[in-house]
């Protein structure tokens, strides 16, 4: 169901001084074995695409009806900050979840890491090194988030 973060080819991002993940952090973490990634990315993410550029207006993530009304903000700013949290329209956009709802931080169909969201918002820009598209859900949430690497993020509800 898991692979060692080490298996990772980028798993600097998490041994990083800036930013800092704490060891206990760290240690929650998960990166998903490759079966167990395919199957978070066809339940919550697509089961016709593999990748966040290949996304067709058939993708929910593309649908005007899962955009969030205040749908897209910048995120680069305060990630190029000293603010070690997230931007406060995020925080009011996942202002539901719970620090233990489980959260899956998904790059593409192999790719796929689990942790909470307490710790999501603790090491949230260090994931955002990965920022070619990926999609923050919460098991058994609406709320989601797809960010770009060109410093926006989207606000979005997954459909059912």
């Amino acid at each position: 169901m898991y692979q060692s973060l080490e298996q990772f080819s980028k798993n600097w991002i998490f041994k990083r001084n800036d930013p800092k993940i704490e060891s206990e952090d760290l240690q929650e973490i998960r990166l998903l074995s490759e079966l167990r990634a395919s199957q978070i990315w066809r339940d919550y993410i697509s089961d016709e695409q593999i990748h966040p550029d290949h996304f067709s207006d058939r993708d929910w993530l593309k649908k005007a009806s899962t955009q969030a009304p205040d749908g897209k903000l910048q995120w680069e700013k305060v990630w190029d900050s000293d603010q070690e949290s997230l931007p406060d329209g995020l925080l009011s956009h996942f202002s539901a979840w719970g620090d233990d709802t489980t959260v899956f931080f998904c790059c593409h169909n192999e790719l796929v890491f689990e942790l909470s969201w307490g710790i999501f918002k603790r090491t949230w820009k260090a994931f955002l090194f990965l920022d070619n598209g990926p999609i923050l859900v919460g098991k058994k949430k609406k709320q989601a988030a797809q960010f770009h690497s060109n410093g926006w993020v989207n606000l979005l509800f997954r459909e059912s």
